[in-house]
């Protein structure tokens, strides 16, 4: 089997930092913005400007 189609797993850290933000912030995350988050990859912009009240 081909390692990229080996499936990759979120960043423990990272999933548990996403569960942990309010419910306001939550309810506003897409499904590509948090898995972008979990996963390690280039972070949106969208996403960067939704948490950035959060990370100050």
């Amino acid at each position: 089997m081909d390692s990229s189609a080996e499936k990759k797993k979120p960043n423990p850290e990272r999933v548990a930092i996403l569960r942990s933000l309010p419910l306001e912030i939550k309810s506003r995350i897409t499904g590509e913005e948090a898995q972008a988050f979990m996963y390690d990859e280039d972070l949106p912009e969208s996403l960067l400007e939704k948490l950035k009240d959060y990370l100050e």
